[in-house]
């Protein structure tokens, strides 16, 4: 037990302050651009680095690298920080270690298109996910549409109910068919932007979390700008996390569940940012989720209120 004590008294202290600096180099350079000699990892008049030289297949491949977040800013670095110490590194961005870490937007991008990479067949399976949800969507409504035949069939042979009131049912069954279909049209275009609904869903999130977080102990004057910054990497936290089932093929079930679980882990990197205790935290990320909700209801209201208008004029 001690030495696992040890360990994680050691993980929490690399939590904080785990980036180290590289030591200036006591070389006397000329810069390749300038001709200024100086000494030091980079020219002080360009910012040009010292380890520039003439070009060779390595300088290329490293400028590939560099193009990938590969390079000085390296974007396995981010993505390590992002999963073990999601709070702390948000923190230090915030506090102007720019070039220690990846940038967030350029992050997010790059994480899209691997995620688009995986899900078009750069997993185990080697299977297009995307095509085979589509598959699966089709399936269900010919399923659904097949059982809404059998029911009109049910209702021919009732000789219960009069014309008007069979006409009244096929009204009421037509709409009813009318607002599935733009459910599991909507739910297949939520499938097909996961990553930026994903987005746009904490973006949302950001501004009753700014009011709640605003005056909190480790940024007491946190910005609204920077709590946007601290959604985005967020959201490229939990866009790391989706790649997994996205890998391994996961069913549609095991997937959903395990983005729902995913997104708890929110708190996390909310409480390291903060400096709040885990209970401060819960409680105000529930007030911010209930805003959210809340939100969410009435905009969805206005959606079915405008469908049912349209509809009603269309009758």
């Amino acid at each position: 037990m001690g030495r696992l004590g040890d360990i994680y008294r050691h993980f929490k202290e690399w939590q904080l302050q785990p980036y180290q600096v590289a030591p200036l180099s006591e070389e006397q350079r000329e810069c390749a651009t300038c001709g200024t000699h100086y000494q030091g990892n980079y020219c002080p008049r360009y910012g040009q680095s010292a380890k520039i030289s003439r070009y060779s297949l390595k300088n290329a491949f490293m400028l590939f690298l560099d193009v990938w977040g590969l390079g000085n800013r390296s974007m396995l670095r981010g993505i390590r920080d992002l999963l073990l110490r999601p709070g702390y590194m948000i923190r230090d961005y915030l506090r102007g270690m720019h070039m220690a870490y990846f940038p967030p937007f350029k992050m997010y991008f790059l994480l899209f298109a691997l995620s688009l990479l995986i899900d078009t067949g750069l997993n185990i399976k080697g299977i297009n996910r995307l095509e085979q949800q589509e598959k699966d969507i089709s399936e269900v409504i010919i399923r659904a549409t097949a059982d809404n035949k059998e029911d009109d069939v049910q209702e021919k042979k009732s000789p219960k109910m009069t014309e008007e009131e069979l006409d009244k049912e096929r009204r009421l069954h037509q709409a009813d068919k009318q607002f599935e279909g733009i459910l599991e049209t909507f739910s297949k275009w939520m499938e097909d932007h996961y990553s930026g609904v994903l987005l746009v869903s904490l973006l949302l999130f950001c501004y009753p979390l700014w009011l709640l977080f605003r005056h909190c102990p480790a940024i007491p004057d946190l910005r609204l700008s920077e709590c946007f910054v601290a959604m985005v990497y967020i959201s490229n936290m939990l866009i790391i996390y989706s790649l997994i089932p996205s890998l391994l093929c996961f069913s549609t079930n095991a997937e959903v569940i395990y983005g729902i679980l995913t997104l708890l882990l929110v708190l996390f990197p909310i409480k390291q940012l903060s400096g709040y205790g885990y209970w401060s935290t819960i409680w105000r990320l529930a007030i911010a989720a209930l805003y959210l909700i809340v939100a969410l209801i009435l905009l969805i209201a206005v959606l079915v209120l405008v469908f049912l208008i349209c509809y009603m004029k269309q009758s």
